[in-house]
């Protein structure tokens, strides 16, 4: 087994694997990623205390799988893509959409993730992981540029500063001839109640960006495609397969926009 030690931020990665593995175990899962419930099973970590239930496990998959989606849809777009997973943590996603040998896949994430990774994920010809901060742009060099790219983020940009978010995404778009990023947004009101999120205040972590209208990310070379609150991040057959709380829940988000908006999916073409 894996001893695990992770502090702040980081330890937010064992909750969303976490969840993505409780839905592997229901009988009808949203996300179905087994290859994180069996990573879970070799980690030595007590994941009680990361506060993730079977119900609250549902924000977690029914946020990744748009992503997927999307993904899904550029990759078969251009099959001969740079993927930039951005702050991985431990997620499967290569596993899941099991992209063309003739992409090429970069992890990227602190050092200590990426040893963890290689312990319990398989080497693969057309996957390599980087192991630094996004925020040390020197990692850049590592990736090649005469290439289409796609840049996942998921579960980090209300880590970053401002500044370095937006530095981030000018050096992105600068680095490729053209590509899409699809990542996840907090509010502003989403970071100031960030104390209501369990993974988040139990990993004494804490949340910098805030961005309330999508559109303010297109100065920095970026043109919006799509935009999902929380209320829309379900498809109908999704829907069908919640617990009706849970389906009562995002249907009553659609009363409260502001409560729906402190966290947007998009999806940005540059």
């Amino acid at each position: 087994m894996e001893k695990v030690r992770f502090t702040e931020e980081k330890a937010t990665m064992l909750a969303t694997l976490y969840g993505r593995a409780l839905d592997s175990r229901e009988a009808d899962p949203v996300l179905g990623d087994r290859a994180a419930d069996e990573a879970v099973q070799q980690i030595d970590y007590d994941f009680a205390k990361l506060g993730i239930t079977r119900d609250s496990a549902v924000s977690i998959v029914l946020r990744a799988k748009p992503i997927d989606g999307w993904a899904a849809e550029y990759l078969a777009e251009h099959p001969d893509a740079v993927v930039l997973h951005l702050g991985c943590g431990m997620d499967t996603r290569f596993q899941r959409l099991a992209p063309p040998e003739t992409a090429h896949w970069y992890d990227v994430d602190y050092p200590e993730v990426v040893e963890l990774r290689e312990k319990l994920y398989a080497p693969a010809p057309n996957h390599t992981n980087i192991g630094t901060s996004v925020t040390d742009f020197g990692w850049l060099g590592q990736v090649p540029s005469d290439r289409p790219a796609l840049i996942v983020a998921e579960g980090l940009t209300m880590y970053l500063t401002p500044e370095d978010g937006t530095e981030l995404i000018r050096r992105l778009v600068a680095k490729f001839p053209s590509g899409e990023l699809v990542c996840d947004l907090f509010s502003k009101l989403g970071i100031k109640a960030q104390k209501l999120n369990t993974p988040v205040r139990r990993a004494k972590a804490t949340l910098r960006w805030g961005v309330d209208d999508p559109h303010e990310l297109e100065r920095y070379g970026l043109t919006l495609v799509s935009s999902l609150d929380a209320a829309h991040w379900s498809t109908p057959d999704v829907m069908a397969r919640l617990r009706p709380f849970t389906r009562f829940q995002l249907r009553t988000l659609k009363y409260f926009p502001p409560l729906a908006r402190m966290a947007r999916l998009v999806r940005y073409r540059f």
